[in-house]
């Protein structure tokens, strides 16, 4: 009976974490990586820094929302396919209800200049969440030049071609693959 309890409370638990960075996050996706950070590394303990970048590596590469895919990932590996479950509601049903209620109001709204400016300082803020993120992420890469190399080239494909991202991802893993496996013939 104990163990049952922990893992209603578990479950509650992931739900509830991520129900939370659903609420508090505007912006999704990107915008959501520090405060997934911060809650499951830093707060929970649920993961390390190398899982999260392995976590959130996996999230893009894989079709969904990053933040979704993310949820899903740290509650599966916290708490199996219902903690999966858990954190996926979690992370969806706040923008679910605040976006059923925007629905509702925003033909009255959207032309108000109030609702303009804080729109504007929203994606302002939604803009430097994105940069943290990055730089946690830059700061757990190996500093090297073929690090710094896939890198730029990753950017540059993604950023102005219209290679698939994925595409991008796979080449980055197959050259890592590579590396590794001449890096170890060399020893």
């Amino acid at each position: 009976m104990k163990e049952n309890e922990k893992k209603k409370r578990q479950l509650f638990q992931i739900f509830t974490t991520f129900m939370k960075i659903g609420i508090f996050t505007f912006g999704g996706g990107y915008a959501m990586i520090p405060l997934i950070q911060r809650e499951t590394v830093v707060k929970r303990k649920w993961v390390d820094d190398e899982d999260i970048l392995d976590i959130v590596a996996i999230a893009e590469s894989t079709p969904g929302p990053i933040a979704i895919n993310a949820s899903t990932f740290v509650g599966y590996r916290i708490g199996g396919f219902l903690g999966a479950v858990a954190g996926t509601v979690g992370m969806v049903l706040p923008s679910f209800i605040i976006i059923l209620a925007i629905s509702f109001v925003l033909n009255s709204f959207q032309d108000v200049q109030a609702v303009k400016y804080a729109f504007s300082g929203i994606r302002a803020g939604v803009l430097a969440l994105i940069i943290r993120a990055l730089w946690l992420m830059y700061k757990n890469v190996e500093k090297c030049a073929v690090s710094y190399i896939v890198m730029a080239a990753a950017f540059i494909l993604s950023a102005f071609t219209s290679v698939n991202v994925i595409i991008v991802i796979a080449g980055c893993a197959l050259f890592g693959l590579i590396t590794a496996y001449i890096n170890t013939k060399k020893k």
